[in-house]
C-alpha cells in the first residue's frame, strides 16, 4: 500500500525558516496580507493576485485553527483544518510563502517580517489593520483593496446549509 501523500510544500514555512528565505531573497518588495481563508473562493484568489502585483514577495500570515475558533465565527470554525487550507494556498502562483500565526493578529508576525507592503481585504478600514502604523513608520504602505463581488465562507457554508435541507 502506498504512503499516503504529504501535506507539506516548500513554500510553508515558520518564521524562523520564512526570515531566512527572505534573507536570502535579497532587497525585495515584501508584501504580507493575512486571514483564515477558510473555504477558498474567487475572492480569495483575486485578492492575493491583486496583493501580489504590490510587490516582488507574497507572504501570507495563514490563521492557526485556534485563532481562527476564537473568532467566534458561525458555524464554528474552520471547517478546513490549517494544514489543509496551508498546501490548497501554496499552490496558488500568487503566494510566494506562508506562514501561521496562533495570535488573534499578525501584529507579531508584521513586527518581525517588517513588509514594505501590508494589505487587507476593503472589508477592513486601513486604521484597523494590525502593524499598519508600524509598517507606515517603517515608510512602508497599507492598502485596504477592493472586495471582488460577494463572495465569502459565510454565504457558501449558507449555500451548503440550504442544499442539505
Amino acid at each position: 500500500m502506498p504512503a499516503e501523500p504529504s501535506l507539506a510544500h516548500p513554500k510553508i514555512l515558520t518564521l524562523p525558516g520564512l526570515l531566512s528565505a527572505l534573507a536570502e531573497a535579497g532587497k525585495k518588495r515584501v508584501v504580507f496580507t493575512n486571514g483564515c481563508f477558510d473555504l477558498l473562493h474567487p475572492g480569495h484568489v483575486d485578492l492575493l493576485a491583486r496583493c501580489r502585483a504590490q510587490g516582488d514577495l507574497l507572504v501570507l500570515g495563514l490563521n492557526s485553527d485556534a485563532s481562527v475558533s476564537r473568532q467566534g465565527k458561525s458555524p464554528p470554525r474552520p471547517i478546513v483544518p490549517f494544514a489543509e487550507r496551508a498546501f490548497v494556498l501554496a499552490h496558488l502562483a500568487a503566494v510566494d510563502y506562508i506562514v501561521g500565526f496562533e495570535e488573534d493578529t499578525p501584529l507579531e508576525l508584521v513586527l518581525a517580517i517588517r513588509p514594505q507592503v501590508l494589505i487587507k481585504g476593503g472589508d477592513w478600514a486601513v486604521a484597523d489593520i494590525a502593524g499598519g502604523a508600524e509598517v507606515e513608520a517603517d515608510g512602508g504602505r497599507v492598502l485596504s483593496l477592493p472586495l471582488l463581488g460577494d463572495f465569502s465562507t459565510s454565504g457558501i457554508i449558507f449555500r451548503i446549509e440550504h442544499i442539505l435541507k
